[in-house]
């Protein structure tokens, strides 16, 4: 009698109808028969939580094999990651006012002259407005610190293996076209010549996009730039190359290693936005671009100790970028500096047809020192778990003259909603299931990728649109919530904000706090060598906003940052 394997039975399976083709495994094998039985269904409810009569099972039968019959021919269908679903998210509720417009305005504060420095670590460390000041100023030229940055790879990255691929003869062309221009009295605007890295979720000419993973390492080179790079390019930025991103952007390993953290090259710098972070962190590029489906963009700057915008929803372009989950991925800026991350932002901010869920909003910020027409959330417990760097940080925030009020997070369940990022995901790359291609990935533990594809397949699709459901409940309840507040302060995880504002696709503003005394963690957090000597490792804190109000986060992370003074503080390396 020949075994059913997982793969024989993911293929005669359906999305959460799959459930009753693997629950009726044994009876399948004992009756020998591919046919629907009413065991088999009886076996399937078990999965589903419900309960039928036999009647109900027998009626039931020709049903679910049209529907399995429907959905193999679903599978047979080619679905691009580019493909996305016909329903799109949109996190603007109805009969609710948001920002429009499509201008980008930056004024950024006034910098003292300062000479450049003589030591390239200086250089290679400074903010961007600074190295923006010198390059306008002819201090400076574009291919000076590009050369700085890619010299700084070629000695760190073997330490730090926080780059896929390196782009040296792009960049130095990039670099000596901005020179040229800025030397015509052609200037762009402060990010003229400033070298980044790019998350290597997103296509760029030249470079393959390999997402992390095992099976795409040899994917074609692309021959065109995706959205994102187009509009760096606009600015005059200069591409450095692919940094690394946990596998299908999740976590800090991927297939040629673990990316670390610069403060303590024993850990990873957790992810997925691994390489972005570790290469801002280490002083490998000015800043990067990374991403957040659920954390990836927090996790790595709280680890790593950078800065980090991670904008509403639907206010930076996809197009070109690998899909996790199309209602949840967006796309953002990491740096040094918070006002670094603005002027980005600045550069990235814009609609795009190519995107389905991308929208139209104008973008303007300009520093701000009074804060006292300004209403500043914050919910005393969160200090009860809080680490010495992130009180100080509270206190800091609640004397800059804001008026403090008091949040409350709606009292909703929020596991639920992780189960949509599942499905989606598994969605995305339900080809490497059914293929056992999955088998390829380099993480294997429980909690990755492979494990959570196949076990996800077992939720219904009633179950699914009654996620959808709650989410939208969380959309009117955070709305109310962040009523009369214009910004909210807390703990990156144990404030409980993290999942619930991704999906409602509200912006987020992560900014180094002050450091702690650590031994190498696990992704979670979890301490893997208690016998280890101990380090000294960033903490930070998150601010939150209202849909669209992005300014007002960045001028006061950037005001609270000059008041913490941590900011500047380097890795050893």
């Amino acid at each position: 009698m020949k075994k059913n394997t997982r793969r024989d039975l993911l293929k005669i399976g359906a999305a959460g109808l799959t459930g009753l083709a693997a629950a009726g495994r044994a009876s399948a094998q004992e009756e020998g028969a591919g046919t629907m039985t009413p065991a088999r269904i009886a076996e399937a409810e078990k999965l589903a939580g419900v309960a039928y009569t036999e009647a109900e099972r027998e009626q039931m039968i020709p049903t679910i094999e049209d529907q399995l019959t429907a959905i193999q021919q679903l599978r047979a269908f080619e679905k691009p990651n580019s493909l996305a679903p016909a329903q799109t998210f949109d996190p603007r509720l109805p009969g609710k006012t948001y920002p429009t417009g499509t201008e980008s305005t930056l004024r950024t504060a006034d910098l003292p002259q300062r000479p450049v420095p003589a030591d390239e670590a200086d250089i290679a460390f400074a903010p961007v407005a600074q190295q923006a000041a010198w390059i306008k100023a002819g201090l400076l030229t574009s291919r000076q610190l590009t050369d700085i940055y890619l010299a700084r790879i070629e000695r760190l990255d073997p330490t730090l293996h926080a780059w896929i691929t390196v782009m040296p003869d792009r960049a130095r062309a990039e670099a000596d076209a901005a020179d040229a221009e800025i030397a015509s009295g052609f200037y762009r605007g402060p990010l003229h010549g400033i070298p980044y890295g790019l998350k290597d979720l997103f296509d760029a000419k030249g470079a393959a996009t390999t997402w992390g993973a095992a099976p795409y390492k040899n994917t074609p080179v692309k021959d065109e730039d995706c959205t994102i790079v187009q509009k760096l390019a606009g600015a005059g930025a200069v591409l450095l190359g692919k940094t690394t991103c946990g596998a299908l952007a999740y976590g800090d390993i991927w297939f040629g290693e673990v990316t670390r953290n610069p403060f303590d090259p024993r850990e990873g710098s957790s992810g997925s936005s691994a390489g972005s972070a570790s290469s801002v962190a280490g002083g490998l590029c000015a800043f990067a671009i990374g991403t957040e489906t659920l954390g990836s963009l927090v996790s790595p700057s709280h680890r790593c100790g950078g800065s980090a915008l991670r904008p509403t929803f639907g206010r930076v372009s996809r197009a070109g970028g690998m899909a996790l989950c199309w209602s949840l991925d967006k796309v953002g800026p990491m740096a040094r500096s918070v006002e670094d991350l603005a002027m980005v932002m600045w550069a990235l901010n814009g609609h795009d047809s190519a995107d389905a869920s991308s929208l139209a909003t104008s973008f303007s910020y300009a520093p701000m020192s009074d804060f006292s027409g300004l209403k500043l959330g914050f919910n005393e417990a969160w200090r009860e778990n809080a680490t010495e760097a992130e009180l100080t940080a509270f206190d800091r925030a609640l004397a800059l003259g804001a008026e403090v009020v008091e949040f409350k997070l709606p009292e909703l369940p929020s596991a639920p909603l992780v189960q949509q990022l599942l499905a989606e995901a598994a969605a995305a790359f339900e080809e490497l299931t059914l293929s056992g291609q999955d088998d390829l990935m380099v993480w294997q533990e429980e909690a990755a990728w492979p494990n959570s594809f196949r076990a996800i397949r077992f939720l219904t699709g009633v179950d699914l649109i009654q996620i959808d459901r709650l989410r939208r409940r969380w959309m009117q309840d955070m709305e109310a919530a962040f009523e009369g507040v214009d910004l909210v302060i807390g703990p990156n995880f144990a404030s409980g904000m993290l999942t619930p504002t991704n999906f409602t696709g509200h912006p987020c503003l992560v900014m180094r706090a002050g450091f702690q005394e650590t031994r190498p963690r696990t992704i979670f957090g979890a301490e893997q060598a208690p016998d280890a000597a101990p380090a000294q490792t960033p903490v930070a804190v998150s601010l939150w906003a209202p849909l669209f109000e992005e300014a007002k986060l960045l001028a006061f992370g950037a005001a609270l940052e000059q008041e913490l003074g941590v900011a500047d503080t380097r890795p050893v390396l």
